[in-house]
């Protein structure tokens, strides 16, 4: 098998997908009910191809770069993160990282050579799996390739079966060590395979390997490498994400999108010395939390799950912004870094104080917990206090950008950052009067309808024929967040927002330019699930779903698969963890129209499609109960236990 570097190794591939989505033909298919993905390569004409997948776990995190070559042969590219082992400088991408190219990894011999491997198919459901054989035909190969759930290691569990008429010597290459110096101490890496030495296979007898990738400091004891073990935890920890809010809308991409994303979305959980924290991933972004993916979009998601870690991860991220939050009202951090012990905030304030007022007290409400309300509360009226200040003439929230960092213009005061206020007005208000304080809950409702006239004032226009939004004074063209604030209620110009977001200037079938007339085909996946999932709480889903079917099944069954992405071209739409929740959110704040109105107590406003038979979500988190929810021509029916 032939090593592949890392560093660019689905450019040429992703690039066609991103153009034209819609022209291309699914490459993946589905199996197994729609909890897994497999790609036929014996029959595959589309060669050469490449892609990757992310897996996390608690201590680890894996990015498995694979090439298929015209000849179907297969090479492997092994990313390792260890977010807990720090290195110099230990900021944002501190992260200890270690690629295990060819040289670095045991290789499988035959007779005493090395053994290449024709592919048969590929498959995914939360673990990598290549089914092969050897150049000769003589030996069949799986590979499955997964992170520990709890261990500092990646694991790749290999069967090989004698399919020939000879015996054959199988085995691994020697063992790779290497040693690296970080903030913590010396970091020992290994790439190690048990059993050592070779085995002899009779004609029909198969053999199995475990391959375990591993970091750890010198002076720590190390820990058994039971490969069986970790197969079945990893593959447990995945039935915790996806036993929770199972979809059932009868269009199958869409259920198999949405199983898929809850896993991406869950996994992606870290242990740090200030507690666990959700973190982005991508090569990047580890053991640090974000206002905008972890404090906006994945909380409020987690709430619907009642998975106890991802809350527990959830309360980490609300917590780790409070110490920065001062009385002379300086802007928050962006991110909190380090394991919570340092921060970033490069671009001053993106509007994150929003970002922050909007998630926590959504959180807090769909959890239904009181006491951690009563924990934010002081951290939610700091923030909304914050954003008062930043009001200008117009009533609108000043910020230096939004969450995009200057990528693209945002003007001084953008829609994104004052449509966040406008809800977090709206949900504090609810917090105060649950918990008895009905003075200030008026005030954050009149400051809330304050803000919903200052919106339509100062960014409710005309752009491009549309009655729609300006994302900024100023703006003449279209961008893909004016979906924001149907997300939030406002729905004055819903219809003429819905028709531009998914008119020629945006929409590109599969997937939504940033910017009208953008001739680079810059595209943010965050803004187009905003988009869906403003549109289906808006009531306005009629036609939208077949848009969201072409786009899930391009992200699930196209080039690179199987989640929601962050932006193309930047980085060649990495698999963010967050991306995966605002998916979800499409289901139960959109179409279910699911939205707090107390402590674990719902408004369920959701508008079924035309065309479409009843739709169902099963084990959501409601009131501190696993319930089901129904929606039929007639709406959401009561919840059935």
């Amino acid at each position: 098998m032939k090593s592949l570097l890392f560093a660019g190794v689905i450019f040429a591939s992703l690039f066609l997908g991103a153009a034209e989505p819609n022209r291309i033909p699914p490459r993946w298919s589905l199996a197994d009910g729609g909890t897994r993905i497999v790609w036929n390569v014996r029959d595959e004409k589309r060669l050469p191809h490449a892609d990757s997948f992310e897996m996390s776990g608690l201590r680890v995190s894996l990015i498995l770069s694979y090439s298929v070559a015209a000849d179907r042969s297969l090479a492997l590219g092994r990313r390792v993160v260890w977010p807990a082992l720090r290195v110099q400088p230990n900021n944002t991408h501190g992260s200890f990282i270690y690629d295990f190219t060819e040289d670095k990894m045991p290789r499988l011999t035959a007779d005493g050579k090395p053994c290449g491997e024709v592919v048969d198919s590929i498959s995914f459901d939360g673990v990598w799996c290549a089914e092969s054989h050897s150049e000769d035909g003589s030996l069949r190969i799986v590979r499955r390739v997964f992170p520990s759930v709890g261990n500092p290691a990646a694991f790749e569990l290999v069967e090989v079966e004698n399919a020939g008429g000879a015996p054959r010597g199988v085995g691994f290459s020697d063992d790779f060590a290497d040693y690296r110096l970080g903030c913590t101490g010396c970091y020992e890496v290994r790439a190690q395979a048990f059993p050592s030495g070779v085995c002899t296979l009779a004609p029909g007898e198969k053999g199995a390997w475990t391959l375990r990738l591993s970091a750890r400091r010198v002076n720590e004891p190390d820990f058994q490498a039971d490969g069986a073990a970790e197969l079945s935890s990893r593959r447990k920890r995945m039935a915790e994400f996806t036993s929770a809010v199972v979809l059932e809308t009868g269009i199958p991409e869409i259920d198999a999108e949405f199983h898929f994303a809850k896993i991406r979305a869950g996994e992606s959980i870290f242990a740090t010395r200030t507690g666990v924290i959700h973190s982005p991933g991508g090569s990047a972004f580890y053991a640090a939390t974000w206002c905008n993916d972890q404090v906006e979009y994945a909380g409020p998601w987690f709430a619907f799950t009642g998975d106890e870690l991802a809350l527990e991860a959830s309360m980490n991220a609300y917590r780790h912004y409070i110490p920065f939050m001062g009385p002379r009202y300086d802007p928050i951090p962006s991110s909190v870094v380090a394991e919570g012990l340092d921060y970033w905030n490069g671009q001053r304030d993106r509007g994150d104080a929003a970002m922050y007022a909007y998630g926590a007290a959504r959180f807090v409400l769909a959890a239904g917990r009181r006491d951690w309300a009563k924990e934010l509360l002081p951290a939610i009226r700091w923030s909304l206090e914050y954003c008062r200040r930043q009001l200008n003439e117009d009533g609108v929230v000043r910020s230096n950008c939004d969450e995009l960092e200057r990528r693209l213009p945002a003007g001084d005061a953008n829609l994104c950052t004052s449509a966040l206020y406008y809800d977090a007005l709206r949900h504090a208000a609810i917090i105060e009067r649950e918990i008895g304080s009905a003075d200030a809950a008026a005030d954050c409702e009149a400051r809330a309808a304050v803000m919903a006239a200052a919106i339509e004032r100062h960014f409710g226009h005309e752009v491009s024929g549309f009655r729609t939004y300006r994302y900024y004074k100023g703006c003449e063209v279209l961008r893909a967040w004016i979906g924001i604030p149907l997300c939030m209620g406002i729905y004055d110009r819903a219809e003429g927002t819905t028709a531009a977001l998914f008119s020629p200037a945006l929409w590109t079938g599969g997937g939504m330019l940033s910017a009208e007339g953008d001739k680079n085909g810059v595209t943010w996946d965050r803004s187009l699930l905003y988009a869906f999932r403003g549109v289906f709480a808006a009531g306005l889903g009629d036609g939208v779903m077949d848009k969201l079917r072409e786009y899930s099944r391009s992200r699930l069954l196209g080039e690179h698969v199987p989640y929601p992405v962050e932006a193309w071209p930047e980085e060649n739409m990495r698999h963010l963890s967050a991306e995966s929740a605002l998916y979800c959110r499409i289901f139960t704040e959109g179409l279910f129209g699911l939205d707090p109105n107390g402590f674990g107590s719902f408004a369920m406003d959701g508008k079924l499609p035309k065309g479409f038979r009843p739709m169902r979500i099963r084990n959501v988190r409601i009131g501190g109960k696993s319930v089901t929810l129904t929606l039929t021509e007639d709406g959401v029916l009561p919840p059935t236990n």
